[in-house]
């Protein structure tokens, strides 16, 4: 079984309200079916959830009355591209079902306090492909923030144990800085666990209220040191993910699980 996260920056255009990258998915939902593995899928809210989550401030919890709009215009936001997502899977022949967070799990400080797992066990026992994604929560501390993709990845992971979570990016995978920002980073292509965090990392000029890829390196430690490897890989090249699926080479970036 396989955990894959298609995250905003892929499926999305993150810089542009409302956004859909129709044909990047298209491929995606293709290669999914073509490798016909037992998967669950994770999206990211992109385009469709962080401009608004920013401008609600929706992430440090309720503060005042107008917070409440935010989050239903929010959430009804992140439900049409949940509803993109899952029209691209059923073209191409995966029997996607969704599972919204908000109403499967609660938070508390930012942090899981409790979530159910039998639904996504239900539907993987009779063959069908959960999808859940980024959404706004309640939170037993805030009143409600954000549930990200990487924090649904990560709760996911530790439950269900996957073969491999693996990460579609808007690039090749991680590398020594941010090679949207500087040209003479170099592309990592296998790192340790304790070598993980020490790679410079710098948000991209999107409102992201998820920290972007220092969000990812850190839910990324989280899980190797549960053993599992992780893989990221660019969505927008062709068969990548497929021969991750089947186990062929391509590239990618391989995070090693264990304490290597």
């Amino acid at each position: 079984m396989f955990i894959i996260k298609l995250g905003g920056s892929v499926i999305t255009e993150k810089s542009k309200q409302e956004c859909f990258q129709q044909n990047v998915m298209d491929n995606l939902a293709e290669e999914i079916n073509k490798a016909d593995k037992e998967v669950i899928l994770v999206h990211g809210a992109g385009s469709f959830g962080h401009i608004l989550a920013k401008q609600y401030e929706l992430n440090d919890g309720y503060k005042n009355y107008s917070q409440i709009k935010g989050f239903s215009i929010t959430h009804a936001m992140v439900q049409k591209l949940n509803s993109l997502v899952l029209d691209s899977l059923h073209n191409h022949g995966v029997p996607a079902v969704s599972i919204a967070p908000h109403s499967t799990l609660r938070l508390n400080n930012h942090n899981l306090d409790k979530m159910n797992y039998k639904i996504f066990e239900d539907y993987l026992d009779k063959h069908f492909t959960p999808v859940t994604f980024g959404d706004v929560a309640l939170d037993k501390k805030l009143g409600f923030s954000i549930c990200s993709g990487d924090l649904l990845v990560k709760a996911l992971a530790k439950y269900f144990k996957p073969e491999k979570v693996i990460f579609v990016l808007d690039e090749d995978g991680l590398y020594t800085s941010n090679p949207k920002t500087n040209e003479n980073a170099e592309f990592i292509a296998s790192i340790a666990p304790k070598k993980l965090r020490r790679l410079t990392t710098s948000l991209d000029d999107h409102a992201d209220v998820t920290q972007g890829m220092k969000g990812k390196i850190n839910t990324i430690s989280e899980l190797v040191k549960s053993g599992i490897d992780t893989v990221l890989l660019n969505g927008n090249k062709h068969e990548r993910l497929y021969k991750t699926l089947i186990g062929e080479k391509t590239k990618i970036t391989v995070v090693h699980g264990g304490k290597r």
